[in-house]
């Protein structure tokens, strides 16, 4: 892993270690292409009850963008570490597509971390070669048109099936949501449902991939009913 890099976090809600409703911290990851402000509209509607972190991941917004070679899985994961570390934990991380991702991923390295997850069209990669290969390449073709840092794709590509062959290893209680025009990432809940413990899984009406963005009111209730569900007040 790389030299840790500025990240910028943003702090938002209750002050106080865990939140006025009962749940811990939230620490919200956005997906690739994307940076910490997807979550604006999500994050303040939790604001009353619920404390949230979020950040944007190195070569995103306002974060640093290190030389190639420094955006593997093991490259974001420090830095999720790091967003962790300030939250305090146990925390709930939540993510969307590539923070989901990532979530996952933290969840098996470090389970006693994570008190829950919420998986926002996400997915867990793929387990065959060719589906990891025609990815990486509809990642090159679209950081071409991007123009994102250099070398900075790379911590959206997929290497291997560490993460969907280890699904089972996660115990944590888990909420699902995908728009309804987002069929990629619908199949992906089916695999969460089949292997995760899913309490709730939710299709967000007349919303594509960006569901968080298009619909953050929903997605807000949607995690507030699901973080009272899993952390009743004053348990």
């Amino acid at each position: 892993m790389s030299e840790a890099v500025q990240l910028h976090i943003s702090e938002h809600g209750s002050s106080e270690q865990g939140s006025p409703s009962g749940a811990p911290p939230v620490v919200f990851t956005h997906g690739w292409l994307d940076t910490g402000d997807a979550w604006d509209d999500v994050v303040a509607a939790l604001a009353p009850t619920v404390r949230s972190l979020t950040w944007d991941l190195r070569g995103h917004g306002r974060s640093a963008a290190p030389p190639p070679g420094n955006y593997t899985r093991a490259d974001a994961l420090g830095d999720l570490e790091r967003v962790v570390a300030q939250a305090g934990t146990p925390v709930v991380l939540a993510g969307h597509s590539l923070g989901g991702y990532l979530a996952l991923a933290h969840a098996l390295n470090h389970p006693d971390e994570v008190a829950a997850l919420v998986l926002i069209a996400a997915g867990p990669g793929f387990r065959k070669d060719e589906a990891r290969e025609q990815w990486n390449e509809a990642v090159d073709k679209a950081a071409a048109k991007a123009e994102v840092p250099e070398g900075s794709e790379d911590i959206s590509k997929h290497v291997d099936a560490w993460v969907i062959d280890h699904l089972g290893d996660i115990a944590c209680p888990t909420l699902v949501i995908v728009g309804e025009y987002d069929k990629r990432f619908a199949a992906s809940a089916a695999i969460f449902e089949k292997h995760l413990d899913v309490r709730t899984s939710i299709v967000v009406p007349d919303t594509g991939h960006a569901v968080h963005r298009k619909a953050g009111a929903a997605v807000a209730e949607a995690i507030a009913s699901f973080l009272a569900e899993v952390f009743p007040a004053g348990e």
